[in-house]
């Protein structure tokens, strides 16, 4: 009767190990499939980005706005803007 008991201890302790080892290896392979699906959805993108703006866009060290002329009348409107007057003197 001993001999069954730890026979029987035996082999729960060996399929606790082997399920502990199994969901072990499959967590850590679906976290690298998941970096693996990140990473190559970065490069899809900018893969399509290249394609679909290949010689539509400018540089991007243009600024197209550096030379744009003051079109605001609303900054001259008030002709009193730079008079200033304390009223405590």
């Amino acid at each position: 009767m001993n001999k069954k008991i730890i026979i029987i201890a035996a082999a729960v302790l060996v399929a606790a190990v082997f399920a502990a080892g199994i969901y072990l290896f499959w967590s850590n392979w679906r976290k690298q499939a998941e970096i693996k699906v990140f990473e190559k959805a970065g490069e899809a993108a900018e893969t399509i980005t290249d394609s679909a703006t290949k010689g539509v866009l400018p540089s991007i060290n243009i600024n197209l706005l550096e030379n744009k002329p003051e079109v605001n009348p609303a900054d001259a409107a008030n002709p009193i803007k730079n008079i200033k007057i304390n009223p405590f003197e």
